[in-house]
């Protein structure tokens, strides 16, 4: 540009070439500015009527991303060849105008001109965005008839159309069939087989590829990477890293951002964390980084630090790194993680006030968020307001109602979805409904929405016939649930026995519950909550000796069960109690709280369930009750917070029904509503009733 300018100075007229390189220069920097500047030349020197010229104009204003004047110039040309119609194809496709890209294929045969390899190749991704394999097929026809077919980056291109539209079989014979392979070959198709779901097939080819000696790329890193992340093999992840810094790929960011992905979904999230502190540090930290981290701590349930990093990244004012609709909806998750209304409103606001909330992926993850934060009202809000409703949308909202008990709120949203939406309900559609008839009780409504899966075309699978049973054990339909198992057209898994199990603990059938773990036993035989749960069953029934035989085979085995802990937040920190804790900072007020709070129900009338404590003399086993994780995070609750305010603490098991019966006695003589979201459900507290009706 600079010689150019000179030449201008030194009044040499330019020849149309001259232009051309210079469109070219701009193009490769996609410089809009400079661009401009050339074709006002191109125009006052005479040349817009130049063929080659004006397919550089266009290609520049393609790579620009301004498609609308690129195809104004197109338009404008008296003569065109098939590299101006190329340049058009290859503009629409590149900038994900897919429709008009395989539009204008057709449109240059209707003009006469054929379709060479360059016009296959820059089609071939844009049949791939449309998920069209049809198009994509007949494009491939025309590319055998032709003799184009055997060109490397013609089958690269079919590789990867075919992969994108999930015909990954047919992209595995066009790359097996290929006589000669480079790099991009590999990557589509170890690509495909990572984005396609199968994992295992996308290392083996990843493997396969090093063998012969192929050195891989970014893009190979980043396909492998993804594979790693989804079989969670952080073994072949680090081995991965360490390739990347041989490579000397450590310094490209999106390969850093994979590894960050990768080391969250392995569960190590602070390999991950000291990954995004480098990018961070040397100020090359994108949205995307931002994004992987804030994600990574919201799947480890990281909440409380996924809250924070989103802060951070607020607060730190960068133009380039402003949170998008998936920054929201993964610090949404983590929200959801807490349980804390308070955060649901905040991240709602910020939503509101960064003109998200018409995503419609951020209003479902809303309205699972407040459903999730025991707001059932709020979310429904939300839901009613969302201009879009995925199915996901209508998902959420039926399983709200499920978790909160509210079993005839969650079948009225199902019809509702049938009859006035065009939104077709999906096998999790289903499940949400099904479960929200067995945390309510309601058998032959369950009966008729399993039916109904028959209507869809949509085959129950292991969880649909786990919540059936739920539906029959929880209702004391026991012997109807074992029928109901026999009658499957598919083995019972370890959900289905696990549902039967924990019915059989409610209604106290021993019989049910050998047969049933008996099953499980060989299923899961490393599973001690199940042994637990047997044991229970039996403690209650005062079988003694089978207690102890079951106690006696977990520690032959070294079976153990997974601890029980309840958490509550209060002034931004996250309180985590253990049954019997004397850690806390108030223990002393903690424990004289629950002293007082056992005169006073106890007077109400609450009598302590001690069946599931049993080997230990009477005052001991009601002390164990007392000590319970849930009585202690409540405790903490009453003494930290202002008088009549909720309070909201969350389990990582089933509540127990000794504290249970004791919750509800406590919301009576306090006068407190009492929220407690458990693995199954959430429990409302409120003038010594429960919203479930004792029924969970």
């Amino acid at each position: 540009m600079a010689f150019f300018a000179e030449m201008r100075l030194a009044e040499v007229r330019p020849v149309v070439y001259n232009l051309t390189y210079l469109f070219k220069a701009a193009a490769d920097r996609s410089n809009l500015r400079r661009g401009r500047e050339i074709h006002a030349q191109l125009i006052a020197n005479g040349f817009s009527g130049n063929v080659h010229a004006a397919t550089a104009v266009v290609n520049l204003y393609a790579k620009c991303r301004r498609m609308v004047d690129a195809r104004k110039v197109f338009d404008r040309m008296l003569e065109r060849d098939l590299v101006a119609w190329n340049a058009v194809v290859a503009g629409y496709s590149q900038n994900g105008v897919a429709a008009e890209a395989v539009e204008m294929v057709a449109q240059l045969q209707a003009a006469g001109e054929r379709p060479d390899s360059i016009t296959i190749v820059a089609a071939l991704p844009a049949c791939a965005d449309l998920g069209s394999l049809k198009a994509g097929k007949s494009i491939h026809a025309h590319s055998i008839r032709a003799g184009f077919s055997s060109l490397v980056n013609v089958a690269t291109a079919l590789v990867g159309m075919y992969s994108r539209c999930g015909a990954l079989a047919t992209a595995r014979l066009v790359f097996e069939r290929m006589r000669a392979k480079n790099v991009v070959s590999w990557n589509s198709m170890i690509d495909g087989y990572a984005q396609g779901g199968d994992a295992e097939e996308a290392m083996r080819l990843f493997e396969q590829m090093l063998a012969e000696g192929i050195k891989p790329t970014e893009v190979t890193i980043m396909a492998a990477v993804h594979a790693c992340s989804d079989l969670q093999d952080l073994e072949m992840g680090k081995k991965l890293h360490k390739l990347v810094a041989e490579l000397g790929l450590s310094s490209n960011v999106s390969v850093m951002n994979s590894l960050i992905a990768m080391y969250s979904r392995c569960r190590r999230v602070e390999t991950a964390v000291e990954i995004f502190e480098g990018l961070r540090q040397r100020g090359t930290a994108t949205l995307v980084s931002w994004n992987a981290m804030i994600s990574g701590y919201a799947q480890n349930r990281r909440g409380g630090a996924a809250l924070e990093l989103f802060r951070m990244m607020v607060a730190q004012r960068n133009d380039a790194v402003q949170p998008d609709s998936f920054t929201l909806v993964s610090v949404i998750q983590a929200v959801a993680e807490l349980s804390v209304l308070r955060h649901a409103r905040w991240i709602h606001g910020c939503a509101a006030r960064r003109h998200l909330l018409g995503n419609v992926y951020v209003a479902t993850a809303l309205v699972d968020t407040y459903a999730k934060c025991g707001g059932v009202p709020l979310a429904r809000k939300v839901f009613d307001l969302a201009a879009e409703k995925h199915v996901t949308t209508w998902n959420a909202m039926i399983d709200g109602y499920g978790t909160h008990g509210l079993g005839r709120d969650a079948l009225q949203a199902f019809d509702e979805m049938r009859s006035s939406s065009p939104t077709r309900p999906n096998e999790v559609t289903f499940l949400c409904v099904l479960s929200a008839c067995s945390h309510s009780g309601l058998v032959p409504e369950g009966r008729r929405v399993f039916a109904a899966m028959e209507d869809y075309g949509l085959v129950p699978g292991k969880d649909h016939y786990s919540a059936m049973v739920d539906l029959l054990g929880r209702a004391g339909r026991l012997r109807e649930a074992w029928e109901f198992i026999e009658a499957m057209p598919a083995v019972a898994g370890i959900s289905v026995f696990g549902a039967l199990l924990g019915a059989c603990k409610i209604h106290r059938d021993v019989g049910m519950a050998e047969k049933a773990a008996e099953r499980l036993f060989l299923l899961e035989p490393a599973d001690g909550g199940y042994h637990v749960l047997l044991s229970n069953i039996y403690a209650a029934a005062g079988m003694w000796p089978e207690v102890a035989r079951v106690r006696r085979d977990m520690e032959r085995k070294a079976l153990r069960k997974v601890p029980g802990w309840t958490s509550i937040e209060f002034k931004n920190e996250v309180h985590t109690f253990f049954s019997g804790d004397t850690n806390h900072p108030l223990k002393e007020r903690i424990y004289a709280k629950l002293e007082e709070l056992m005169e006073e129900i106890k007077a109400a009338g609450y009598v302590p369930d001690a069946s599931s404590v049993h080997d230990v003399e009477a005052d001991v086993q009601e002390q164990l009750l007392i000590t319970h994780s849930e009585k202690l995070a409540i405790a903490f609750g009453l003494v930290s917070s202002a008088a009549g305010a909720t309070i909201q603490i969350r389990k990582n098991l089933r509540v127990c029904a000794d504290c249970h019966t004791a919750t509800k006695f406590i919301s009576l003589v306090t006068g407190r509503e009492i929220i407690v979201r458990d693995v199954q459900r959430f429990h409302h507290f409120k003038d010594g009733r429960c919203s479930c009706g004792d029924y969970w």
